[in-house]
């Protein structure tokens, strides 16, 4: 709820301090509605208007909050990759610090419990309902590098436990090249180990990865069964088994 700028704590407040805390109380209600929007309807329902008839504002004053439909769902779309991030580290972080093995096998199934209980928010973050390109200096850019580095970090980590053997450095074609140095930096995989060959085989653990997810959220195979985890569990154990994992079963 948005603080009455009358109350006496936003009244004794700094007037800088004030308009502050009401203009962000004001920007967090807008994405509350939005992220309702696009729970109930998808992102086609997510709209200015909308938001803006049940804030009791006209569509044209969300302007002072955002510079378009555009910019409101990229700031969504950080606070999911947020969201979704925290998720994962505390999946992760349930085990011990040197448990590779177990810390990646949690943080995988978390993105998969997080999805399937935000199939709308996970379609927003990971399937084709942005309203613009992305941009890899945007905030949703950055809480995406975020919500990454975990794995990232585990992916390093297998590297240097020599878990599996890098490919050597292969032979691919310039536009290979500027779609493996894309996925690099939008995930922020750099450093010494960050060959050509081990952002081939992190790029194709993410492909294998978010395929089997997101089959499973959209109800792809739906005509198979509604729950999927047997299959997720044996493609994950294949894909433990090619990283030098050590699959334990949930």
């Amino acid at each position: 709820m948005i603080e009455d700028p009358a109350s006496p704590q936003v009244a004794n407040a700094p007037p800088g301090n004030r308009r502050e805390r009401v203009r962000q109380a004001t920007t967090e209600e807008i994405k509350k509605i939005a992220r309702r929007h696009l729970t109930a309807h998808g992102a086609s329902g997510v709209s200015l208007r909308a938001v803006a008839r049940e804030m009791g504002m006209t569509a044209p004053g969300l302007y002072r909050y955002f510079g378009g439909l555009g910019d409101l769902v990229e700031a969504l779309q950080a606070d999911l990759f947020t969201e979704l991030g925290a998720a994962v580290g505390a999946a992760e972080a349930s085990l011990p610090a040197g448990d590779t093995d177990g810390r990646l096998l949690a943080a995988l199934r978390a993105v998969r419990a997080w999805g399937l209980d935000n199939r709308s928010e996970f379609a927003l973050l990971f399937g084709p309902a942005s309203t613009r390109p992305p941009d890899d200096t945007g905030p949703s850019a950055e809480a995406g590098r975020r919500f990454a580095a975990t794995f990232v970090a585990l992916f390093d980590r297998l590297i240097a436990e020599g878990r599996f053997t890098v490919p050597d450095e292969p032979e691919a074609s310039p536009a290979l090249c500027t779609q493996l140095e894309a996925f690099a930096r939008l995930t922020g995989f750099g450093g010494d180990r960050a060959s050509t060959g081990a952002i081939r085989v992190m790029l194709r653990c993410w492909v294998r990865f978010y395929g089997i997810v997101c089959m499973e959220v959209f109800q792809h195979l739906g005509f198979v069964a509604d729950d999927m985890e047997a299959l997720f569990e044996a493609e994950l154990h294949d894909l433990a088994r090619d990283l030098g994992v050590s699959y334990r079963a949930p």
